[in-house]
C-alpha cells in the first residue's frame, strides 16, 4: 500500500503540473485581459499595469515565474501577520500573487477568506446527501418492486431532475418567506446552513440513492451473501456488515469528485443565499480576466480533486479486502 501511494502522489504531481499548463495558457488564448474596459484606458498606462505584474513577459517566463511563487515562499513572516486567517490556515507557502482587480489584497487572502464557508457548506451538503441517499438506496434495495422501492425512486427521480436554481429559491420562499423560521441568506449560525445544504445535497442524494440500490441487488445475489445466511446469521447483519460493505463501492467512487465540488463552493447556491464563499469569486474572476485569482482557485479545485480520488482508491481496499494494491 505505502509504494501504491508514493506512486500515486507522483501522478499527482504530474496532473497538477498538467491542469497549471493548460489553465494557464486558456487564459491568455481567451480574448481580452484584466486591464480592458467598456470606458477604456489610455494605452500607456495598459503598458505600465502591463509591466508592474509581467503579464508582457513571454508566455514561458509568466508561467515560470508564476510557478515559481506558488511553491517558494517569497513573503516576510512579518508580512503574513497582517492576516490573521492566512498566518492560521498556514498558507504561508503558496503565494498565488495578487488580484489584480483587488491590488490591495493577494489572492491566498481572498481564498483564506472564502474557503472556510465553502466548506462548511459542502461538507453540511455532504452528510445531507449520505444521510438521505443511503437509507433510501437500501429501502428500494430490499423492498425490490414494492410500494417503498418505487416511493424511494421517486424521491431519487425528483432530486435528479430539480436543479439548484430551482430548489433552492423554493426553499427560501417556504421556509424564510412564509414560514419565516430560517433566515433568507447571510452566513454565520447553524441555521444559515441548513437550507443551501439541503439545496445541495438532496440533489446529490438522488444520485447515491440511486447507486446504493443498484449496487446492493447485485451483491445480495453473490454467493457468498448466501453462504452467509446458510450459516444462520442474523438478516441484519448479513445486510449491515456483509451486504452494505460492499455495496458502497460506487458511492464512495462518486463522492471523491462530489465532495471536491462541494467543498470549493457552488456558485448558484452561494449566490442565492448570499454566501461569501470561494464559487463566487471564481466565477466573477473569470469574467474580470483575474488571472492569479483564477489560476489560485483552478489549482485549489484540482489539488481537492485528485486528493479525494485518492483517498477514494484507499478505501477501496478498506471496505473489500479482495482490493489489493501491493
Amino acid at each position: 500500500m505505502g509504494q501504491y501511494i508514493i506512486r500515486r502522489v507522483l501522478w499527482m504531481l504530474v496532473a497538477l503540473f498538467a491542469i497549471s499548463v493548460v489553465t494557464f495558457l486558456l487564459m491568455r488564448l481567451v480574448p481580452g485581459g484584466p486591464f480592458n474596459s467598456e470606458r477604456g484606458i489610455p494605452e500607456a498606462v495598459k503598458r505600465n499595469l502591463e509591466a508592474r505584474y509581467n503579464l508582457n513577459a513571454p508566455l514561458t517566463e509568466q508561467y515560470l515565474d508564476y510557478m515559481g511563487g506558488l511553491v517558494v515562499p517569497r513573503v516576510t513572516d512579518g508580512e503574513w501577520k497582517q492576516s490573521q486567517i492566512e498566518h492560521y490556515l498556514a498558507l504561508r507557502w503558496m503565494n498565488f500573487g495578487p488580484s489584480l482587480k483587488s491590488p490591495n489584497r493577494t489572492v491566498t487572502a481572498i481564498v483564506a477568506e472564502s474557503l472556510p464557508a465553502s466548506v462548511q457548506l459542502g461538507f453540511a451538503a455532504i452528510l445531507i446527501a449520505l444521510a438521505i441517499g443511503i437509507p433510501i438506496g437500501t429501502i428500494a434495495a430490499l423492498r425490490q418492486n414494492t410500494a417503498w422501492d418505487y416511493a424511494s425512486m421517486a424521491i431519487a427521480v425528483a432530486g435528479v431532475s430539480v436543479p439548484s436554481i430551482i430548489s433552492a429559491p423554493l426553499l427560501k420562499y417556504i421556509f424564510a418567506v412564509n414560514l419565516k423560521i430560517l433566515p433568507s441568506s447571510g452566513w454565520g449560525g447553524w441555521e444559515h446552513i441548513i437550507l443551501p445544504a439541503f439545496a445541495l445535497g438532496f440533489i446529490e442524494s438522488a444520485l447515491i440513492a440511486r447507486l446504493t440500490r443498484a449496487s446492493l441487488l447485485q451483491v445480495l445475489r453473490e454467493d457468498y451473501i448466501r453462504t452467509a445466511r446458510s450459516k444462520g446469521l442474523p438478516e441484519r447483519f448479513v445486510i449491515g456488515w456483509h451486504a452494505m460493505k460492499n455495496s458502497l463501492i460506487p458511492v464512495v467512487t462518486v463522492i471523491g469528485p462530489l465532495a471536491a465540488a462541494l467543498l470549493t463552493g457552488t456558485f448558484v447556491v452561494e449566490t442565492i443565499f448570499g454566501i461569501p464563499g470561494l464559487g463566487r469569486s471564481f466565477v466573477t474572476s473569470i469574467g474580470n480576466r483575474d488571472y492569479p485569482l483564477i489560476m489560485g482557485t483552478v489549482m485549489l479545485f484540482a489539488t481537492f480533486v485528485v486528493i479525494g480520488n485518492l483517498l477514494v482508491d484507499i478505501t477501496y481496499a478498506l471496505l473489500d479486502p479482495r482490493i489489493r494494491y501491493d
